[in-house]
């Protein structure tokens, strides 16, 4: 067991993933029933995720859905990875998580990020475009106004005034300052992107500056971690997400994922054009794989890189029995589980 790692909190994000052969109504349930199963694992947090018109992804509504795992648990904490603060009105983003507050005491994190839709048809469904993004720090001062009752107008927000809901940015690049300007905490990711989230983490702890929600600079780094019996069985685990990575990056539209076999299958039939073969390549490259000694070491070295505080798991895999299963070895490295 590594020391370090037992020390650091695991936490975990999912994004209600669709599978072939699966509908979206089974993939929330999934998710609701993964929280449950990794609240026994001893994981620190449960986080969903927001995405808009992804054929590949169930979560649309995280405030919905983390009341629901809210609802399922007992002890770990419940939070969005996040909720897209460009999409919607700071009052009522700030009356959600109030209610959700109110119903789940001391239970609730606030994960808020700046993307906006995933294409032009969803951001001009949503109302939205490229730009709402600029404001996103404007956008963060006024959710966080509702908590404090320090909103330049009039109304006060019922319930979310007067309560406290630990707000998060997630970000990379000039999120990172934006999440240092607030005084706030950053989740950043992720792996394959090692140097350019190091440089993000050095900027948000330059520029960070104290506030009444966190007094020091906080990091979680965020990405894909797979943990199995051999180093094969643990790179399996990422052939279903990077092949859906590489087809939507080729047409434009995210499918539900594959399993392994089929994947495989597709690769050795040559099935796969240039193009797509070469982001399927990079999408297997980067993560955090192996055995249980493997990723222990690799672990170790990006918290010593990176001085994070937290870990945030975000890996997506066809075959949930085997994620289960990573999931449970990677608590049991950290000690958080017994052999």
């Amino acid at each position: 067991m590594s020391a370090l790692i037992a020390s650091t909190p695991l936490s975990f994000l999912d994004r209600s993933r669709t599978r072939e052969g699966h509908d979206a109504p089974e993939a929330l349930r999934d998710t609701v029933a993964m929280a449950r199963d990794v609240e026994r694992l001893g994981y620190h947090r449960f986080w969903v995720a927001e995405h808009h018109g992804v054929p590949g992804v169930a979560g649309s509504a995280p405030t919905v859905l983390a009341a629901a795992v809210a609802a399922a648990t007992r002890t770990i904490r419940v939070g969005t990875g996040g909720v897209m603060l460009p999409n919607h009105r700071p009052l009522v983003v700030a009356e959600q998580f109030g209610v959700l507050e109110s119903l789940f005491p001391g239970r609730i994190d606030m994960g808020l990020g700046r993307s906006v839709g995933f294409t032009d048809g969803v951001r001009k469904a949503l109302g939205r475009d490229k730009d709402d993004a600029e404001d996103f720090a404007g956008q963060l001062a006024d959710l966080l106004g509702w908590f404090r009752g320090t909103s330049p107008t009039r109304v006060h927000a019922r319930p979310p005034e007067g309560l406290t809901v630990p707000p998060f940015v997630l970000a990379t690049g000039e999120g990172a300052l934006v999440a240092a300007d607030a005084g706030l905490p950053l989740v950043v990711g992720d792996f394959r992107g090692r140097e350019r989230m190091l440089r993000a983490i050095d900027r948000y702890r330059e520029a960070f500056r104290p506030s009444e929600w966190a007094a020091e600079p906080h990091v979680t780094v965020s990405g894909t971690v797979a943990v199995a019996a051999t180093e094969e069985a643990a790179r399996r685990l990422l052939v279903p997400e990077a092949w859906s990575m590489a087809y939507s990056r080729t047409h434009g539209t995210f499918p539900p994922l594959l399993p392994a076999e089929h994947v495989e299958e597709l690769w050795a039939a040559g099935r796969m054009t240039e193009k797509e073969r070469g982001f399927y390549e990079s999408g297997l490259r980067g993560h955090v794989y192996g055995t249980e000694e493997q990723v222990t070491e690799e672990l170790e070295t990006l918290l010593k890189e990176s001085g994070a505080q937290e870990i945030l798991v975000t890996t997506s895999t066809y075959d949930r029995t085997a994620l289960l299963d990573s999931l449970r070895r990677l608590a049991r490295l950290a000690g958080r589980t017994a052999p």
